[in-house]
């Protein structure tokens, strides 16, 4: 099946300075995919390249098996994008901005302006939309940007830094939604520097650093590159020698906080060693299990302490 997007040997130059070095990648259709790099790597001119507002120096992007050189108006149309910066007409109610971004895919009439109440309600910005843009708090604004991204019902969503500046409660709302839209059929392309957020959401994962692709993996897979998990197991009764069997496991204790490890834990394996540990008379007072993060494996590819 033809995927989602497309990118053979993306490169984009601004004079000397090579803001995307030959980067390719499929997103399938119906995925939620990861798009991660540090500040400066080439996510946003990548994005930029995608929906048109940047012309790549050479390279190939497809939308849904649409070039979208030859044939932007239909791979246009199959986008929408939530950028990561706003742009809104400051002098339009919040209902006007949805309604007159329909308008540019040629969308109008009271089906449109009957949608763009629908997703006003959706976002809880109802109330506000007689508003202009400039009268919303800053989740309200992220919130707006989704809809309009929304608003002539896209194939493919687009999502730059879509919870930055949010709050915990708003983030965990859009979520929410975001899972949603994707399980309903939406393609979704997020970046976030949230990397708990992506790696919580999304299936599959691209990192890029200095314009190039560093990674590209299932999220599992690219998890269990690091391999390390340590189960953390506090006591009560304090260890004078660890027994052979808890060592033969690869247990190492830590008197001061009276705290046996297990370095590289198989997570099925955390039940016999807790069990283990009580039949040999210890009380247990606190369990800890944890294993390498997305985080770790993103700090190992960029290189960055």
């Amino acid at each position: 099946m033809t995927p989602a997007l497309r990118i053979r040997d993306l490169r984009k130059n601004y004079g000397d300075f090579v803001a995307v070095d030959g980067i390719s990648l499929d997103v399938e259709r119906g995925d939620f995919f990861g798009f991660l790099g540090p500040n400066g790597a080439g996510k946003t001119t990548t994005i930029n390249a995608v929906v048109g507002l940047a012309t790549p120096t050479s390279g190939s992007i497809e939308v849904f098996g649409y070039d979208n050189a030859r044939s932007w108006r239909e791979s246009r149309r199959l986008i929408g994008l939530s950028p990561q910066e706003y742009n809104f007409d400051r002098y339009l109610s919040i209902r006007d901005v949805l309604i007159y971004q329909a308008g540019y895919y040629g969308l109008r009439g009271a089906a449109v302006r009957a949608f763009a109440d629908d997703l006003l309600e959706r976002f809880g910005l109802a109330s506000k939309a007689g508003d202009t843009f400039v009268k919303l708090s800053g989740g309200m604004k992220r919130r707006l940007s989704l809809a309009r991204a929304l608003i002539h019902r896209p194939d493919l969503l687009i999502l730059d830094e879509p919870t930055a500046g949010v709050d915990v409660e708003l983030r965990i709302e859009l979520w929410t939604l975001l899972r949603e839209l994707n399980a309903g059929g939406a393609t979704i392309i997020l970046t976030t520097h949230y990397l708990e957020e992506a790696e919580s959401m999304c299936r599959n994962i691209a990192i890029i650093e200095g314009g190039k692709l560093l990674a590209l993996e299932p999220t599992e897979r690219l998890l269990a590159r690091r391999g390390s998990t340590t189960l953390s197991v506090t006591v009560r009764n304090a260890v004078l020698d660890v027994p052979a069997t808890l060592l033969g496991r690869g247990a190492r204790y830590d008197a001061a906080t009276r705290t046996m490890r297990f370095e590289g834990v198989d997570p099925a394996a955390i039940a016999p060693a807790l069990a283990e540990l009580v039949a040999l008379g210890y009380e247990i007072e606190n369990v800890d299990f944890k294993r390498s993060s997305l985080q770790d494996v993103f700090l190992d590819l960029v290189g960055h302490a």
